[in-house]
């Protein structure tokens, strides 16, 4: 058997580089999706944004965004290429987005995400994010209601533990490459425009 060679994964802030690849795990992931300019616009123009793409040797494998007002790190969007989708590449990529949000002096994290996608919801509530209410009718695809999802307070310890104890075993985690296991192609996405995932 011959050993593969690790996963060299960063995770960093977009860049307008990284927009072709970006709009391509867009179209991948939502029925309906941004249009190219929207990152552009996002990364020129909108102080509030903080956006992070997570790369695997080289390419990028994930990105998601998050506007931060006030006190507040409102999740806009995430989402994972489907070939790297249920290999932990989400959960890095959450872990640092709310790492992000504590550096920022956000108090707590918010979102929304689609009552129908569990596997997304599943991941939220693993790192801390409890349902809070609902938009009626919020996705314009489907009119599909949106559930809203915060955290505790990042100054809870309880939620700090929680975060230290899935950090830790994602760093013993093994990040496998595609074809080394199954992938099933859900996507993660959430977002404010009435169209997300």
């Amino acid at each position: 058997m011959v050993a593969r060679p690790p996963v060299k994964l960063q995770i960093g802030p977009m860049a307008v580089d990284d927009l072709a690849a970006v709009h391509e795990i867009e179209r991948a992931s939502f029925r309906t999706p941004w249009p190219p300019h929207a990152y552009r616009a996002e990364l020129e123009t909108n102080r509030l944004a903080r956006y992070l793409v997570v790369k695997v040797d080289g390419e990028v494998a994930a990105y998601g965004g998050m506007w931060v007002m006030v006190d507040e790190a409102h999740i806009t969007t995430f989402a994972v290429a489907p070939a790297w989708r249920r290999r932990g590449i989400g959960e890095r990529l959450l872990l640092a987005m709310l790492d992000l949000a504590q550096a920022v002096n956000a108090r707590e994290a918010t979102l929304e995400v689609r009552l129908s996608n569990l596997p997304a919801r599943r991941l939220y509530e693993k790192y801390g994010f409890r349902p809070v209410g609902l938009r009626p009718r919020y996705y314009s695809d489907d009119n599909e209601d949106a559930l809203i999802m915060t955290t505790e307070p990042f100054s809870s310890r309880r939620l700090q533990d929680r975060l230290s104890k899935l950090r830790v075993e994602l760093e013993e985690e093994r990040l496998e490459r595609p074809g080394a296991g199954l992938a099933t192609d859900v996507a993660t996405g959430s977002g404010p425009d009435a169209g997300r995932q």
